[in-house]
């Protein structure tokens, strides 16, 4: 299964099932993290239409109080008008025994009288003239409606948005229901955001609901203390709307992981693991990992204090460290995160020094052969299996020198710190599944 970290112009996608000869169903989704349906074209040009209406509902009502108010006044002008009707008519039955200059007066102060009827009658031109205009929008409105609904089909908006928002949630308990496959491609860097040095780390966390967009940075590798939490993704790309969190003890290197609100790191000139609450913003646990190294004694290839990487798959958390028993090969081990004991562990033969990076997806290893350019997916080692492979998956280090680089299981992208840039990869997992009847 494919799934692709959402861009600020991407939607959701479905491509139909397929079986093979053999007679497997091969299922490739591609499903971003949160509803696009919003961002839909339909949609924007609904929410265009739904603004026209409103500015035309808006004129509509300015003008019916504006003619109700004028209708009054015409009304009240009504019988001044009728008055001066009749007054013209007597003076022109009886000239001979009319009052020239009265007359005049009396007529003068009656035209006094109507002359506000004027602006009246010229404010009733221009609402004409309004009127025809608002028409002529009514009919361009009706026929974008008419063209959309044949468009879209006999459904309601509402409802059909209800339905994709519906079809999304069971896209995303099927995503689920997958689980976990093998890794057979990294997509191209999606750069986020270019800040701080040239080490760090940065995250969100892995285990809360989707919700919960918050972003965590960690600038440097050593001996720093000072977490930033930001509310959203876009505040982290702003630089805007962030908390920080002083840690009591600093952190080595940069294999940090947030999981289910909670920090885990390494304590500086320690192999000590520390599990640090953002609520509380206090140490819950702190256990040492027996023989682990620390301090640069077996760190990635980049150096940077990275002798003990935390990360988290699909089943939890985990530690990547050496021994000097297994002579400076990896060691991947399964720990509890309530306690921080180590439940189990695996020598993979891979020497830590010769690995770039690595990072965990569905209870496999992945190893990186490089921290620079032209670095690939080298290696993989199968904790279900206890076994391994060499791999050759290309990866794309678009800035040269990676100091962190871990898996989300919950968004299921790559996150990684890239000579001072924040940028995320796209994986493509691929998945067997079982036919009915088959076994």
């Amino acid at each position: 299964m494919q799934t692709l970290f959402q861009s600020p112009d991407e939607g959701w996608q479905v491509y139909t099932s397929a079986q093979a000869p053999d007679g497997k169903c091969l299922c490739t989704a591609v499903i971003p993290v949160q509803g696009s349906c919003s961002r839909d074209l339909r949609s924007h040009q609904l929410r265009q239409l739904t603004e026209k209406v409103q500015n035309i509902s808006q004129s509509m009502e300015v003008l019916d109080l504006r003619t109700y108010r004028d209708l009054q006044y015409v009304r009240n002008t009504e019988a001044l008008m009728k008055g001066l009707d009749s007054r013209l008519r007597v003076a022109a039955e009886s000239q001979k025994s009319l009052n020239a200059k009265s007359f005049q007066q009396e007529l003068k102060d009656k035209m006094t009288e109507l002359l506000p009827l004027l602006p009246v009658l010229d404010q009733y031109k221009a609402d004409t003239r309004l009127i025809v205009h608002l028409k002529e929008e009514v009919r361009n409105l009706s026929g974008s409606l008419l063209a959309i609904q044949e468009e879209m089909g006999a459904y309601d908006y509402e409802e059909l948005q209800q339905r994709v928002l519906m079809l999304e949630a069971r896209l995303h308990a099927c995503m689920q229901k997958l689980g976990c496959g093998k890794l057979t491609g990294v997509s191209n860097p999606i750069t986020i955001r270019a800040s701080g040095s040239r080490f760090g780390s940065w995250m969100t966390d892995t285990m809360t609901p989707s919700a919960d967009s918050r972003v965590w940075y960690m600038d440097g590798y050593y001996k720093g203390r000072r977490v930033l939490e930001f509310r959203t993704l876009n505040d982290f790309v702003t630089g805007q709307n962030f908390v920080q969190h002083l840690l009591p003890h600093p952190w080595a290197g940069t294999g940090h992981v947030v999981f289910n609100g909670s920090l885990y790191y390494n304590k500086y000139q320690s192999n000590v693991a520390v599990k640090y609450h953002f609520r509380s913003r206090s140490v819950l646990v702190q256990r040492s990992l027996a023989g682990a190294g620390y301090n640069n004694t077996f760190p990635y290839s980049w150096g940077g204090f990275s002798d003990i990487d935390f990360m988290v798959d699909e089943s939890g958390l985990w530690a990547v460290y050496t021994t000097n028993q297994n002579a400076g090969n990896i060691v991947v081990s399964r720990v509890d995160p309530q306690t921080l004991e180590v439940l189990r562990s695996w020598d993979t033969g891979y020497p830590k020094r010769s690995a770039g990076e690595s990072f965990i997806i569905c209870g496999t290893l992945y190893v990186t052969n490089s921290h620079l350019a032209g670095a690939k997916i080298y290696f993989a080692y199968y904790t279900n299996t206890s076994s391994y492979e060499y791999t050759d998956i290309p990866f794309h280090n678009q800035y040269s020198h990676i100091s962190m680089l871990d898996y989300n299981p919950r968004e299921r992208v790559l996150y990684t710190w890239n000579n001072g840039h924040q940028v995320i990869y796209n994986v493509t997992l691929f998945h067997v599944i079982k036919t009915s009847g088959e076994l």
